[in-house]
């Protein structure tokens, strides 16, 4: 089941937490790990939910709150 929160940010707000999105993916991709399949696929999904958010925060992008 998606939750759908819908919240209203100033553009000093949104730079903030797609400055925020972009030092955690920094933070996982330089994360020190033992190679593990299972690690890997739970990263590359991580990484794919944090590119598919910071793309919804750009500024003059449609959002699309049915995902």
């Amino acid at each position: 089941m998606n939750d759908v929160l819908q919240v209203e940010v100033s553009a000093r707000e949104r730079d903030v937490l797609l400055r925020g999105l972009r030092y955690v993916r920094s933070a996982l991709l330089l994360q020190m790990r033992d190679p593990d399949a299972d690690h890997d696929r739970w990263r590359s999904h991580l990484l794919e939910e944090i590119q598919a958010l910071s793309h919804r925060l750009q500024p003059g992008e449609a959002v699309d709150v049915r995902n």
